[in-house]
């Protein structure tokens, strides 16, 4: 898991604006194939963003899930 710092917050807000720039010119002017490396982008900082919103109040850098799968299953003889 990675670290986030509370700090960080206004730098994440400017990058997820001008991620939704980016995907809303991209689309106006129907360049579809540079919608969805943007978009990926976006919705990982918007991921940041809420993990930040849910972190805890004595300023500790909180974990953010990267979505890596957890292997539960022990392998088979």
């Amino acid at each position: 898991m990675l670290q986030l710092d509370p700090q960080q917050r206004p730098r994440l807000i400017e990058i997820t604006r001008n991620l939704r720039e980016r995907i809303t010119e991209a689309r106006a002017n129907g360049w579809l194939g540079e919608v969805e490396g943007p978009q990926v982008s976006l919705n990982a900082a918007i991921a940041k963003l809420t993990s930040l919103n849910r972190s805890s109040t004595d300023g500790r850098p909180q974990l953010v899930d990267l979505g890596m799968p957890l292997f539960t299953d022990t392998p088979g003889p």
